[in-house]
């Protein structure tokens, strides 16, 4: 059957271009002004429509667009499944493991402009699985209180004051409050006050964590200078 329609679809592709009218050179000939039967030319891809998936050959998209032409659903499905198998036989490596032919279903509805109405015995990907929406993205509009401690810090405090009072908390506060100090230095290497830093740790903390910073001594922090490694000099 696919034999058949190969040779329709490439006389419907002809125009009137490619089509010569071969007229005898002798002018003594009875039939010199009788016109001869068309001489019918290999049509170039450039006159011919445009292929949606190039890779699978004019061949098998002629195929599809005869599979289309077919009124009767039966026919129509046995000649897609046909389309199919001669698929998977020129391309096997489109088919998938196991003889999957998931692939192959899809290109062909593709091939068809998602207008192939058949029995599938998949289910295939239609328009709109082709171009997806992507899902938004959410956006944060509230800022940070304090954009120098970033947004997990106030997280963590947040955790330690939920802690129930014991040595593991203390520990854990004092590396909180050290490690803030350090941020802080960060931004500003002129130096900071123990008092702000205790101030931010407890507006973090919901009041939960009041330090006094007379008695709260944070240590301090300098910035360490990078050593300059000299060269030995070789022994003579």
């Amino acid at each position: 059957m696919i034999q058949d329609f190969d040779i329709q679809m490439n006389e419907d592709y002809l125009t009137d271009s490619d089509k010569v009218v071969a007229t005898p050179h002798s002018a003594s000939s009875k039939s010199a002004h009788a016109e001869m039967p068309f001489i019918k030319m290999i049509p170039y891809n450039t006159s011919l429509p445009r292929m949606i998936l190039p890779e699978y050959g004019r061949n098998i998209q002629q195929m599809a667009d005869y599979c289309l032409s077919i009124e009767d659903r039966e026919e129509r499905t046995h000649c897609a499944y046909e389309i199919i198998e001669v698929m998977a036989n020129l391309f096997p490596s489109m088919v998938g493991d196991n003889g999957n032919l998931q692939k192959l279903w899809d290109h062909l509805n593709i091939m068809c402009g998602f207008k192939l109405d058949i029995d599938f015995p998949i289910e295939v990907a239609d328009q709109s699985s082709m171009h997806p929406k992507p899902a938004k993205v959410p956006y944060t509009t509230s800022g940070p209180y304090h954009r120098q401690y970033g947004r997990l810090l106030p997280q963590i405090v947040k955790i330690v004051s939920d802690m129930p009072n014991c040595d593991d908390k203390d520990v854990l506060v004092s590396m909180v409050a050290h490690h803030m100090k350090k941020m802080l230095l960060s931004q500003n290497k002129d130096g900071v006050s123990d008092s702000r830093v205790l101030a931010d740790l407890s507006h973090f903390s919901g009041g939960l964590i009041n330090l006094d910073p007379e008695e709260y001594i944070l240590h301090d922090f300098f910035e360490a200078e990078p050593q300059i490694k000299t060269k030995k000099k070789k022994k003579k």
